[in-house]
């Protein structure tokens, strides 16, 4: 018999009541250290007092009016994300996959505004994850999340990671745009290379293309930027934000030049919870910690100690883990047995921890973590790995 809650999800038999910073509490009252930050979304950590003020203090003026109107804290925020970025503009979403649907009509409509209808083909990479709607599964191709819900939306060439050759001879007349996380998440933690990423910004500047960047999972903070693609000096065209730009309240956007916008004109969008005055609110409260350099050296500097001390447990596990990867407190441990039995021990530790692609566990704390949690959670991956070398039950 089917559950009242539709069973798509494979859930972890886990009830938390309760979060603190880095901790959650379950309703059996065990605390767990949460190195998944759900899932790169609590980018201040859980409770944190300036964003249930901000929240509390908008709550008891307004929660919504619709975009019938203006909304003052929409226009912050979006003046916050222009002051700080590449944009000119911002569509207020509230999810990553959204912010897919607009970034893929956004970059049709420019070339058909052009006068060229034609160039409607959006190339993507193996390994990628842009959510789980129409134009999400299809920009992502694989077998995984596209089975089943054929006929998929057409205009997307799939290429594989890293293959330059191929890139370029799939760049064609009919190329309305490249789609590409920075850093992939669901596809293991593999980051692009600072000169793979000058490489598509000059590939799009050649070939008229317009470059649309996926910060979804990577950006607000995560890699030690703002966003990721601030190290190797590009910019995009077109980005999609969503997690930790709302700190677990839902929220996302769609950043772009006012050139890159210019087909998107008054009827072609809309979104009726889309920048309303409470996701606004709490989103500006995070901009405001997260844009701080301080802040931002402070993620940097936690994070490569980390680092370190995680590459430590790979090194005292040979049998357990490969190496280590990513940037910033969005790490991926490539692991050499499976990577479920190494999160099922991390979570009999009380340490929670996200698996992805390619056999990789993910660890993204929140981005406000304290040294000692982390040291912390050094002692318990130790203790999981362990556990997974001999063989004990998680």
């Amino acid at each position: 018999m089917i559950p009242s809650v539709l069973p798509t999800y494979n859930r972890t038999p886990l009830t938390f009541v309760k979060g603190d910073g880095a901790w959650l509490t379950e309703a059996d009252g065990r605390r767990f250290l949460d190195l998944t930050a759900g899932i790169a979304v609590n980018a201040l950590g859980h409770a944190h007092p300036a964003l249930v003020k901000a929240l509390t203090d908008q709550a008891q003026a307004l929660w919504h009016t619709s975009n019938l109107y203006r909304i003052p804290q929409q226009e912050a925020l979006a003046d916050a994300l222009v002051g700080a970025t590449f944009a000119d503009t911002v569509f207020f979403t509230n999810s990553g996959t959204e912010s897919c649907e607009l970034a893929v009509k956004m970059a049709r409509k420019y070339w058909f505004d052009k006068g060229q209808p034609d160039r409607t083909d959006i190339i993507t990479f193996d390994g990628s994850f842009h959510g789980r709607s129409a134009a999400g599964i299809a920009a992502a191709g694989s077998e995984k999340m596209t089975k089943g819900f054929a006929p998929l939306l057409p205009g997307f060439t799939h290429l594989a990671w890293g293959d330059h050759d191929a890139l370029h001879a799939a760049v064609t007349t009919t190329t309305a745009a490249i789609l590409i996380e920075p850093v992939q998440g669901e596809g293991g933690i593999r980051p692009l290379p600072d000169a793979c990423l000058k490489g598509l910004r000059a590939l799009c500047d050649e070939t008229g293309a317009l470059l649309i960047l996926d910060e979804v999972q990577c950006g607000m903070g995560r890699t030690g930027r703002l966003f990721a693609h601030e190290f190797a000096g590009i910019t995009p065209d077109i980005m999609m934000v969503a997690k930790g730009i709302g700190g677990g309240f839902p929220l996302g956007a769609v950043l772009a030049t006012e050139n890159a916008a210019s087909g998107m004109t008054a009827g072609t969008h809309g979104s009726t919870y889309g920048g309303n005055p409470l996701g606004c609110a709490v989103g500006l409260e995070v901009m405001r910690h997260i844009v701080d350099p301080a802040f931002l050296a402070e993620v940097t500097r936690k994070s490569a100690a980390f680092r370190q001390s995680i590459e430590g447990v790979v090194g005292q596990h040979p049998d357990v883990f490969d190496h280590v990867r990513g940037t910033g407190l969005m790490l991926g441990l490539k692991c050499k047995v499976p990577a479920g039995d190494v999160v099922a021990a991390a979570t009999a530790q009380n340490l929670l921890t996200v698996p992805a692609a390619d056999n990789v566990v993910r660890l993204l704390p929140p981005l406000t973590i304290t040294d000692s949690d982390l040291a912390e959670a050094t002692e318990r991956l130790h203790a999981a790995a362990t556990a997974v070398a001999a063989h004990e039950p998680a």
